[in-house]
C-alpha cells in the first residue's frame, strides 16, 4: 500500500493491472513510419511493464532466413508485404506483448483488423525532417535507397497519412523524449485496462 500522498509510478500501476488481468491482457501495438521510435519505445516499454516484446520484422527475417533488405531487393515489396501479413497473423494471437511493426503494416486493412483483435494500436509520428535525421545513417532502410530521401519520406508520409490515422491513438514523438512518449502510452494503456473491467 502506497503511503498517503504518494503517487505510484504509472509503470508500477500498469504492471499491477497486467498481473490482475491474468494472461488475457491486451497487447500494446506500435505502428508508424520508419524512424518514429517503434523499436526503441517498444523495448523500453517491455522492460518497464514486464511484458514480452516482439517485432514483426524480426519474425519475417527468422521465418524466411533472410534480411528484410534482401527480400525487398530480390523479390520486391509485394512479396515482403505478404510475409509481413503472415507475421501479423502470428503475433495477433498473442496476449501480454509489446508488438512493434514495420512502417507499411498499416497499408493492408486486414493487418489492422488482426492487430486490433487483441491489442490497442498506437501510431508513433514525427515530422519528415525529424525522421530523416534519425534514419539518414541507416543503410538497411530499403525504401530510402533514393537520391533524395527527404523528399521520399515526405511523399510516403502523405500517402500513408490516412492509413496511420486508423490507429486507436496518435503519438507525436518529435521533440519528445522516450520517457515522455512512454508515459503517455502507459497512461492510456492503464485506463484501457481499467475501463475493460
Amino acid at each position: 500500500m502506497a503511503p498517503s500522498g504518494f503517487r505510484e509510478p504509472v509503470a508500477i500501476k500498469v504492471e499491477k493491472q497486467v498481473k490482475q488481468q491474468g494472461r488475457k491482457t491486451p497487447n500494446i501495438v506500435l505502428v508508424g513510419f520508419m524512424g518514429t521510435g517503434k523499436t526503441s519505445i517498444g523495448r523500453r516499454l517491455s522492460t518497464q511493464l514486464r511484458m514480452r516484446y516482439v517485432d514483426t520484422d524480426d519474425i519475417i527475417e527468422r521465418d524466411s532466413g533472410r534480411r528484410i533488405s534482401d527480400i525487398f531487393s530480390e523479390d520486391g515489396e509485394a512479396v515482403f508485404r505478404e510475409l509481413e501479413s503472415e507475421a501479423v497473423r502470428k503475433v495477433s494471437k498473442l496476449y501480454n506483448y509489446i508488438i512493434s511493426t514495420g512502417g507499411g503494416v498499416v497499408l493492408k486493412e486486414a493487418n489492422m483488423v488482426e492487430l486490433r483483435r487483441n491489442g490497442i494500436i498506437f501510431c508513433l509520428t514525427a515530422t519528415a525532417e525529424e525522421i530523416y535525421q534519425r534514419v539518414r545513417h541507416q543503410p538497411h532502410r530499403p525504401l530510402l535507397q533514393t537520391p533524395d530521401p527527404l523528399t521520399k519520406i515526405r511523399s510516403m508520409l502523405e500517402e500513408r497519412h490516412s492509413y496511420y490515422a486508423k490507429a486507436d491513438y496518435m503519438v507525436e514523438t518529435t521533440g519528445r523524449s522516450f520517457g515522455e512518449v512512454m508515459a503517455y502510452i502507459k497512461r492510456v494503456f492503464a485506463k484501457s485496462i481499467r475501463d475493460s473491467r
